[in-house]
């Protein structure tokens, strides 16, 4: 087999140690072969760098593992070529699985070209990645803590959330520092309530009227305080997306033009895609590797399967959010779409779908830099052949059992 590579090495990644194998031209053309192990430590990896640069090394692939990869290609990427491998396209004989056969193989791999890098972001974009990832993390922790947080008022027969839309909400949280306080009179914590809610006082007195003992103070005064550390944190962290992300503002507006995409969306998507859509051939490339598109599973003739792949969930997420958002827009292609495949593939199908279009359409307007352009809700009546679309009627009536002869009508002369 043909050599694509004179010079890659293949690294089998664990987390206390790394084992190279590398590959270069030796003496009559033939390939000469070294293995070394080397501790994953930094000074460690310092020494796999310099070994790998005294070969003339010209391409360094290893398979993603855990966490355990970073360290490793984040100190190698800015003196070679680096390449994160898929494990599902590694698979080795049974059997002959060792740390050095596991190096050897990678490096086979990549010298004869049949493997393909996975997309891995520029710094900065991994830098905005790991901040929505984890402002994510703090947000979806908020929301249990509130959940939290109500059950434990059921417990005490505080039904605050029965009348009031929001248990946090500028009267709720006043009321909720005043038990806290001690105060457990219903008539003086209606009196608390602001806006509208003071039309509701009677009701509130009622609602407010239950067993709040001090174990329920001491609850209530924790997970308000851890509220209040989460919002504090959340805050801080978008104040640190704001910053990082700066140098793609444009992009983010560009974004936010798509129906369904908030800014913070917006955010989420640059960060898990990036800006740059070279790294991915085609739109279908993209919704590939996000999981956001059906897989292939067939085998004579027949599918077997049309589950998603796995992709990143942080995306995904997102894509979904957007979606339902979407749905709720009025006269817009996406609402259509979600509407048209909701009555037959049900809402979460209809989810990902809208999900996966809203993907395709971030792609091209990354690649063109250009915003988004509404194409209204009758797109799909206007671009679908009413020949498909009768035979699709007739063969639903005919599933349904009826026996149905069309007749064309009789133009108006």
């Amino acid at each position: 087999m043909d050599r694509v590579i004179e010079r890659c090495c293949g690294l089998d990644v664990h987390k206390a140690s790394v084992t190279a194998c590398l590959r270069v031209p030796g003496e009559a053309g033939e390939p000469h072969q070294e293995i070394r192990e080397f501790a994953a430590t930094t000074p460690g990896l310092l020494q796999l760098r310099d070994w790998l640069a005294s070969f003339g090394i010209e391409l360094v692939g290893m398979e993603a593992t855990g966490v355990y990869w970073k360290p490793i290609y984040y100190l190698l990427e800015d003196d070679f070529e680096c390449w994160l491998l898929n494990a599902h396209h590694l698979k080795n004989v049974p059997g002959r699985k060792t740390d050095i056969k596991d190096a050897e193989w990678i490096c086979q791999l990549l010298e004869h070209g049949l493997v393909r890098p996975s997309f891995v972001p520029p710094k900065e974009i991994r830098e905005l990645r790991n901040l929505t990832r984890y402002r994510k993390t703090q947000v979806e922790e908020r929301t249990r803590e509130v959940q939290r947080l109500e059950k434990i008022l059921q417990e005490a027969g505080i039904k605050l959330s029965s009348v009031a839309s929001r248990v946090l909400g500028a009267s709720g949280r006043v009321m909720l520092d005043a038990l806290v306080e001690g105060t457990t009179d219903p008539e003086v914590l209606a009196e608390l309530a602001r806006g509208r809610l003071r039309s509701k006082l009677p009701t509130l007195r009622e609602a407010l009227q239950g067993r709040f003992s001090s174990h329920h103070a001491l609850m209530v005064g924790k997970m308000l305080a851890h509220i209040d550390y989460l919002d504090e944190s959340i805050a801080e962290l978008s104040t640190e997306v704001e910053r990082v992300i700066a140098p793609f503002s444009y992009e983010v507006e560009l974004l936010d033009t798509i129906p369904g995409v908030n800014r913070k969306l917006a955010e989420t998507i640059i960060a898990e895609i990036g800006v740059q859509m070279s790294q991915f051939p085609t739109h279908r490339h993209l919704a590939s590797w996000a999981g956001m598109c059906p897989g292939n599973d067939e085998s004579a003739g027949k599918r077997r399967s049309g589950k998603t792949r796995k992709g990143s969930k942080w995306l995904r997420s997102a894509l979904v959010e957007a979606a339902h958002a979407a749905s709720r827009s009025k006269g817009t292609h996406l609402s259509a779409q979600y509407a048209r495949l909701r009555g037959r593939r049900g809402p979460k199908k209809a989810a990902v779908a809208v999900g996966h279009s809203i993907l395709v359409i971030a792609y091209h307007i990354l690649e063109r830099e250009v915003p988004y352009e509404e194409l209204g809700e009758d797109h799909f009546d206007q671009r679908r052949s009413n020949e498909a679309y009768t035979k699709r009627l007739v063969r639903q009536l005919e599933r349904l059992g009826h026996q149905v002869a069309l007749e064309p009508l009789s133009q108006p002369a």
